[in-house]
């Protein structure tokens, strides 16, 4: 332990200089959740503090007796109800430390298997989080369609880490229809379709239905390619002001199959820009519509800590 019991990772002073991940870490212990200071410490520090079980302990204060997840994991949705999205942010948590599978995996399986529509699928808002706070823009129905916004990413990993659960089947063959009919799409539709391609078994299928959304999104300018000039690029409807979206967004790592949609220099250029937003507190911004102070606050944690994990996938110096 440094002198005055300060991290012996922390900067000397604010002011001095240093690396991204230096103020980055000063950051999120000043600002972010238990389970992104665990997150961060489990992705970027040494030591026991880093460990996977302390990243699962903070995780489990958000599960709930229904094998689902809740309490603003995801931070958009508020209220203690377990919801599609934030089951699908726990995935991706516990597949960030290799702890997606086992018992806890099957608990999540009979969850999604409770809340899915009529043909398989998970709608984005179940019901329930009526009375709850919630973003404008993830409205709450009584009768919610499926939505591969809420099923792709969560079939794709739990393919990915080889789990095999009844739910799995038709929710699979949802998303094979639903991506291999995409036509006219948003950013965050093409993510999803991303996140499942990136893990569905059948590897051919899934290489041509990504070439296929690949042109897709340069037809439709999803993607800022010159980040210099994102304001040419269309914001998708119901997006916010600037709400743009960048080759890293798409391919999150080398290995996505949505890296082959860009050129060597626009994945670099993406990257450079993604490199210089991080902001003088050492916080990466949000770019989606701001609706309230205090999901603002948890949200930037959150892009930080994947900002990072990105610029790290692709061998950029972060310190």
């Amino acid at each position: 332990m440094a002198e005055n019991g300060a991290s012996p990772h922390a900067a000397s002073s604010p002011s001095s200089p240093s690396s991204p991940l230096r103020r980055a870490e000063q950051f999120i212990w000043l600002t972010a959740r238990v389970l992104e200071q665990r997150r961060f410490a489990y992705h970027f520090l040494d030591g026991d503090t880093g460990s996977a079980d302390a990243v699962e302990t903070a995780l489990a204060a958000y599960g709930n007796e229904d094998g689902g997840y809740g309490h603003a994991l995801e931070p958009d949705l508020r209220g203690p109800v377990s919801q599609p999205l934030h089951t699908g942010h726990a995935l991706r948590v516990l597949d960030s430390i290799q702890r997606c599978g086992g018992m806890r995996v099957e608990r999540v399986c009979r969850y999604l298997t409770a809340v899915s529509t009529p043909d398989g699928a998970l709608p984005a808002i179940h019901p329930s989080q009526r009375g709850y706070p919630s973003a404008p823009f993830v409205p709450v129905v009584a009768d919610p369609p499926s939505e591969l916004l809420a099923t792709g990413p969560v079939v794709g990993l739990l393919h990915r880490n080889e789990v095999w659960h009844a739910w799995l089947f038709r929710a699979t063959d949802f998303c094979w229809q639903t991506v291999e009919s995409l036509e006219k799409s948003h950013p965050y539709e093409i993510q999803a379709a991303v996140a499942f391609l990136d893990g569905a078994p059948d590897r051919p299928r899934a290489e041509a239905a990504a070439d296929r959304l690949g042109r897709l999104v340069r037809e439709q300018r999803l993607a800022v390619l010159d980040p210099e000039h994102s304001d040419a690029n269309p914001v998708s409807p119901g997006y916010g002001p600037g709400e743009h979206h960048f080759a890293y967004d798409f391919a999150k790592a080398p290995e996505s199959l949505a890296r082959a949609w860009f050129t060597d220099d626009e994945m670099a250029r993406s990257l450079d820009f993604l490199a210089n937003e991080q902001q003088e507190d050492g916080g990466w911004p949000i770019r989606w519509r701001q609706w309230a102070p205090g999901t603002s606050l948890e949200c930037r944690p959150i892009v930080t800590v994947e900002a990072l994990r990105t610029l790290r996938a692709y061998g950029r110096p972060i310190g």
